[in-house]
């Protein structure tokens, strides 16, 4: 590979698990809270903050040397802005259902520390390329913590993964009982604590 294929890949993969934007920056722990008690919203929800965070870091770096210093947050605000309204138009015209569920949050990515952050430290000082692959990467590192949350918080809480039941109706005739902790928003702190714990004591060994 060329040095600059490399470059990307690194860029790209950094956040995804050495420097995650939940786990190790404890950034967006709110969308999380929220969107993750079906791993059908916690996916929809990864995939609309990676389209906003791609794309508003491309945009911003290809703007970069000629936006007044002054007024570049103002101009990175209307950038993510406008790629959040896309997202949530596209939302409720193709998954309606999602939408609803998902409710203001998908609007909120516009406050997402995560999108400001990597517009402000990344794509103002890197070339486009490398931008878009650092919105990737960001994209890819919050959609880990979210389905990973979604999947053992849907299982737990509601005995079901994407909606179908997977725990055997024997268990429930046995005594099992769900989770109710896992459908509620300490339930998901448990787990984004665990998830970063476990993650920062595999880095430091």
């Amino acid at each position: 590979m060329s040095e600059s294929t490399d470059k990307l890949i690194t860029t790209a993969s950094e956040p995804v698990w050495k420097n995650n934007p939940i786990s190790i920056q404890y950034l967006g722990i709110c969308s999380a809270l929220a969107v993750t008690v079906q791993m059908k919203t916690a996916i929809i929800m990864s995939l609309s903050l990676m389209f906003v965070v791609a794309f508003s870091n491309l945009t911003v770096s290809l703007l970069r040397s000629i936006i007044p210093r002054n007024i570049r947050i103002l101009v990175e605000l209307v950038i993510i802005s406008t790629l959040v309204i896309l997202a949530d138009q596209v939302l409720r015209a193709f998954l309606y259902d999602i939408s609803k569920q998902l409710s203001i949050f998908v609007g909120l990515i516009i406050t997402n520390c995560i999108v400001m952050g990597r517009a402000e430290t990344y794509a103002l000082n890197n070339p486009p390329i490398q931008s878009f692959a650092d919105g990737i990467g960001s994209g890819m590192g919050y959609g880990l913590v979210l389905t990973s949350a979604a999947f053992l918080r849907e299982l737990f809480g509601s005995g079901s993964i994407m909606g179908y039941n997977v725990i055997p109706s024997s268990f429930y005739d046995a005594g099992y009982e769900n989770m109710g902790l896992m459908l509620l928003a300490p339930g998901a702190f448990i787990i984004i604590g665990l998830f970063s714990w476990m993650q920062q004591t595999i880095m430091n060994k």
